[in-house]
């Protein structure tokens, strides 16, 4: 049987893009805004395009958080990309310091206008910091294409790759059995129709037993953002 991957539909997303790619990695897609289908799949992931209060609002309002929580909670993969990544953390400067999923420590801030012309727009390469498992066959330096102006300011550890936009960038982080990618993998080629392919084979293994609980810890200095 093929995995289920469900797509959340909280009015913020690109799903069509998103669902065509996980298609073509062999699983099944469910787009959907009903928080009980979401809760019900294999793994999920949350898109996102716009401004993090209104999407943080969406999630709540339309029963999305406690489903994404619930899933991340019980070990199940989840794959934020762009807003959807940003979601993943603590908070955000963009709304106030609205509050995000936490399921990654650390807060999303506006990329200084000292880097060059905000926003980070185009393609750009990634650097990785450590190995994980969806960026499995991606070379060193593939490019990537980002559209942000906000980053994610997370520990070390958190991070598996970066992109240089006059310093480190966080292009993509990891916790446990939660991550994501800043850039948007559906608009970057083959290169980023293969993470969601290795999205998918993340999915398919029995994360349930091999992942870690998440854990919630307390953001440190050394970050990328």
């Amino acid at each position: 049987m093929s995995v289920r991957i469900a797509i959340c539909d909280y009015g913020v997303g690109n799903l069509r893009s998103v669902e065509r790619a996980i298609q073509a990695a062999g699983a099944i897609a469910i787009i959907s805004d009903d928080p009980g289908v979401v809760v019900a799949a294999d793994a999920i992931v949350l898109p996102g395009v716009g401004a993090f209060g209104a999407a943080a609002e969406a999630l709540c309002s339309r029963g999305m958080h406690g489903a994404v929580l619930e899933v991340a909670e019980s070990g199940r993969p989840v794959l934020g990309v762009c807003l959807g990544f940003q979601l993943l953390f603590d908070s955000s400067e963009e709304s106030g310091g609205r509050a995000g999923l936490g399921l990654i420590p650390g807060t999303i801030v506006r990329i200084g206008e000292s880097r060059g012309k905000v926003p980070h727009m185009g393609w750009n390469n990634l650097e990785f910091r450590r190995p994980h498992p969806l960026f499995e066959g991606i070379r060193e330096g593939a490019a990537m294409y980002f559209v942000h102006s906000y980053a994610a300011r997370t520990h070390p550890e958190n991070i598996i790759a970066t992109a240089d936009y006059s310093g480190p960038v966080s292009a993509a982080c990891s916790r446990a059995n939660v991550m994501g990618t800043q850039f948007h993998p559906e608009k970057s080629g083959g290169d980023g129709l293969r993470i969601y392919a290795n999205f998918v084979t993340i999915a398919a293994a029995d994360v349930r037993e091999t992942e870690t609980p998440i854990v919630r810890l307390p953001l440190e200095g050394g970050q990328a953002g």
